[in-house]
């Protein structure tokens, strides 16, 4: 398939510069990245497009091969000088400011030492009710926040923090093995570019200390077990001055007494008298807005399901309410009076002989037959 044009895939014209290059760039690897793109094959295609893209158009010389003879000029199949693929300086210092988008320093902190803080999570357990009416719930949650002594510089009051004296600045060491040259990140400053010298009393150095945040958290009505919801700017305050993470407040409802839900659906189970199932009537059944009137019909069995429509739980994303459903278990009298034994015992005569009153115990009792007739 033939290839689309370079300017045409960062959406810049030919004459664009090296800052609108990479501003174009960033916005399209940020946007089709993977990492917010699971599972999309075209995002990834489009992430690959760009990344080839740009790593032609940010090289002087092979921007000038391409717009003097197209691709033909830069494949190296047909004598090009650039390959289709993640190399190049340009590409890892666009690379980096990427990851430091998503991640908050990338891989191994911006210079200057600023990093996004962790993100945190807080299990949130909830009543069935609350979680379908919605709830305003307070929680209390351990996290790291900026030292108010030194303001998040780790350094004294009255002083700063220096350039460090192994790596200069930059952060990173060079190790010379053999023919190797190894690039790590410098182990006194940790890749900040920056030493303490004299350390502040409170965060001992660290330029964030430990606390409690107490956050008032909206739950939507609707939500379930397994849901999330996302307090920006909540988590962990970033060190050296980085921008703070996110608290991702999870959801967990409490089993209920009654009520069993599954999805948008409640199910609940309605115990009813064997003189009630036999000869129908009416009852009252919970639901969570109070409670209503279910007919039974005469000859109820147990295991039978009635709908009460719209009495289930609305989606937290929408679209109508779930149903109610009341599953019948017919319960078997227990501390019988003699009279009561008496009577059951007058009925149960009356019943013999009589398969019609019994159609499911007839079906069994033909099946067993059936059964150790074949044996």
């Amino acid at each position: 398939m033939a290839k689309r044009d370079y300017y045409e895939v960062l959406g810049v014209e030919r004459g664009a510069s090296e800052a609108e290059l990479k501003k174009a760039y960033r916005r399209l690897a940020m946007k089709h990245h993977p990492d917010r793109n699971p599972d999309d094959k075209a995002s990834e295609d489009k992430f690959k497009e760009a990344n080839e893209a740009y790593e032609v158009l940010s090289d002087a010389g092979k921007r000038a091969a391409y717009d003097q003879y197209g691709h033909a000029g830069v494949d190296p199949s047909m004598g090009g000088a650039a390959g289709a693929g993640f190399g190049g300086a340009n590409f890892s210092d666009i690379f980096g400011d990427v990851f430091s988008d998503f991640f908050g320093g990338g891989r191994g902190g911006s210079r200057g030492g600023a990093q996004r803080g962790s993100d945190l999570r807080y299990t949130l357990e909830l009543d069935l009710e609350e979680a379908v009416r919605g709830a305003t719930v307070t929680i209390r949650v351990p996290t790291l926040v900026n030292c108010k002594v030194c303001e998040g510089s780790g350094a004294k009051k009255g002083t700063s923090p220096v350039t460090c004296t192994t790596c200069g600045g930059i952060g990173q060491v060079r190790m010379q093995q053999g023919f190797f040259s190894v690039q790590q990140t410098c182990p006194r400053c940790h890749g900040s570019g920056k030493m303490i010298t004299d350390p502040c009393g409170s965060c001992h150095g660290h330029g964030r200390v430990e606390e409690h945040k107490t956050l008032s958290v909206k739950v939507p009505a609707g939500v379930d077990t397994g849901d999330r919801i996302r307090l920006s700017g909540e988590g962990e305050a970033g060190a050296m001055g980085g921008p703070a993470g996110d608290l991702y407040v999870v959801v967990n409802v409490r089993e209920h007494a009654i009520f069993q839900r599954d999805g948008k659906h409640l199910y609940c189970e309605v115990p009813i008298s064997f003189a009630d199932a036999a000869l129908g009537g009416e009852l009252e059944v919970p639901t969570l807005d109070g409670r209503v009137k279910l007919r039974i019909p005469e000859g109820t069995q147990t295991g039978k399901l009635f709908r009460l429509r719209g009495k289930g739980v609305a989606p937290v994303r929408g679209g109508g309410a779930g149903d109610l459903m009341c599953r019948v278990a017919v319960e078997t009298p227990v501390n019988l009076s003699r009279r009561q034994r008496e009577l059951l015992d007058e009925f149960r005569q009356t019943l013999e002989g009589d398969s019609s009153h019994s159609p499911k115990a007839s079906g069994w009792f033909e099946g067993v037959k059936r059964f150790f007739g074949d044996l």
